[in-house]
């Protein structure tokens, strides 16, 4: 990993992609969504201050736990531009993560449990199905597949049979 001088301040997006394991366009996107932020030079090139390696960092172990991009850029927001996450940030902003981890750990238990009862065909008419449609909900609404769009049957379909034939 190349390592970057101190007297550096600002690093290129070939630098902080270097250092952070992140791609390039990752760190587009990243800034594009308010992740991290950079100012541009006279010609025109990002300019990362030192502080957006540490901010990458945070992104990418949220990311990993499986924390959405909008929750990390409010968790994000929270500290003070041009500051460092500390560990002391992370602690107090994951916390606030783990009910909705717990949650999702528990869905992910269940569908590892319930995964030999599915079929897996998308019908969500059977009244077994766990995973997509528990209690048969769906089939409640609508038959066939979940795919298909829901339809308004033609009004000429709604009458009787006997009114149809006439």
């Amino acid at each position: 990993m190349p390592q970057i001088p101190e007297k550096i301040h600002e690093l290129t997006v070939g630098q902080l992609s270097a250092r952070s394991g992140a791609a390039v366009s990752a760190l587009h996107f990243y800034e594009s969504k308010g992740l991290i932020s950079s100012r541009r030079t006279s010609g025109n090139q990002r300019r990362y201050s030192r502080d957006a390696l540490r901010r990458v960092a945070f992104v990418r172990a949220a990311q990993r736990v499986g924390i959405p991009l909008a929750t990390i850029r409010d968790a994000l927001a929270e500290l003070p531009e041009e500051r460092t996450p500390t560990r002391e940030d992370w602690a107090r902003l994951s916390e606030a993560w783990r009910a909705e981890l717990d949650e999702r750990i528990n869905r992910l238990s269940r569908l590892r449990d319930h995964l030999t009862d599915c079929i897996g065909c998308g019908c969500l008419s059977l009244k077994t199905c766990v995973l997509s449609n528990p209690d048969d909900a769906i089939g409640e609404r609508l038959v066939g597949s979940r795919l298909l769009p829901e339809r308004r049957r033609p009004a000429a379909e709604d009458a009787p049979e006997t009114e149809r034939r006439t």
